[in-house]
């Protein structure tokens, strides 16, 4: 039996689709840079050398956005009042960014953001209702990656309608997550809020970071994302694999690349030092690891080192995954953090 075994596509679409219900390389055209306006001086300046003004300098023009962040092009309508966020992370950040009252209607994994109204019309991420998303015509509609398995595109039938459908891939590293929110920002004109997001996000790594750098002992990690008998964790590629490098960790999957099966018997011979888990569809995932037959020998468990993290703030590519980087570093290092 091969102890660390590939997830084909369709499987692990239906771990994640899974793993977010409870509560997700990255493919980016050139990058969306804000632009800053250039303020008119009071006084026209002198040209001392020719003797003349100086006319004031014309205004930067705003940059095209002509296609989305995996690449397809978009027009964008010329204002933009009414919002569809199929996708949690989008919808964390359309809210964040300050549109919570211009979604018209979201995805039902995002019914638990803080700033939806709940009377909106929900929709299934991955089998939408093309004529009900029509009726309520929406400028744009901001569409996760995950939606598409294969060639298949669900949102066809409201493209063809001439309704605006914007593509955000699920981001696999911090920097991705970072130009997503850029992208979106610059898409609804608020560049200068979401540089905050970002400068809030790159100011709580930076300071996990500091305080990691203090560690002389590192201690070795397993991070569970689906329980048995299906468990999955990942390796190098994604942003949950940075943010344990942030804290100062061994992922004792880092030699792996992307999201991972696990077998038992890799997990008894790595002997982890820390067990995390996102997982929270079951009644009890922390009791539901060390009761696990054999697992009773394993360093994390006999020193009761399992620790839960917050689901949607470990799963969901936004900037909100600051709070599962405290929770990650408190839970493994308490006496640092």
């Amino acid at each position: 039996m091969q102890t660390r075994k590939r997830i084909t596509a369709l499987f692990l679409m239906v771990i994640m689709i899974a793993v977010i219900a409870a509560c997700a390389a990255d493919n980016a055209p050139a990058e969306v840079q804000p632009t800053q306006p250039t303020e008119a001086p009071t006084e026209a300046p002198t040209d001392t050398e020719n003797g003349g003004d100086i006319d004031d300098e014309p205004e930067l023009p705003a940059p095209v956005i002509d296609r989305d962040r995996e690449g397809n092009p978009i027009v964008l309508p010329e204002t933009i009042e009414r919002i569809i966020s199929m996708g949690p992370s989008n919808t964390e950040v359309l809210v964040a960014l300050g549109f919570a009252d211009r979604i018209v209607a979201t995805d039902a994994f995002s019914d638990n953001i803080d700033g939806i109204d709940p009377s909106i019309a929900i929709f299934s991420m991955m089998d939408p209702d093309g004529e009900q998303i029509i009726y309520l015509q929406p400028d744009v509609i901001f569409v996760t990656g995950m939606t598409r398995v294969g060639a298949d595109d669900p949102f066809r039938i409201v493209a063809d309608a001439g309704i605006c459908v914007i593509f955000i891939p699920s981001s696999t590293s911090i920097e991705g997550i970072k130009e997503d929110i850029r992208f979106m920002a610059a898409v609804m004109g608020a560049e200068a809020i979401g540089e905050e997001l970002i400068e809030d996000m790159e100011t709580a790594i930076d300071e996990v970071r500091q305080m990691a750098a203090t560690i002389t002992e590192r201690r070795t990690v397993y991070f569970e994302i689906s329980p048995a008998p299906w468990m999955v964790s990942f390796g190098a590629g994604t942003f949950l694999n940075e943010m344990l490098e942030i804290v100062g960790v061994e992922n004792i999957f880092a030699d792996e690349e992307g999201w991972i099966s696990v077998a038992d018997e890799f997990l008894l011979a790595a002997n982890p030092d820390v067990i995390l888990t996102s997982v929270n569809f079951i009644d009890d995932p922390i009791e539901d690891i060390v009761n696990r037959p054999g697992w009773g020998g394993i360093t994390a468990v006999q020193n009761g080192d399992v620790f839960r993290i917050c689901t949607d703030a470990s799963n969901r590519p936004s900037h909100n995954i600051v709070i599962a980087l405290r929770e990650m570093a408190s839970a493994i290092y308490p006496e640092v953090f």
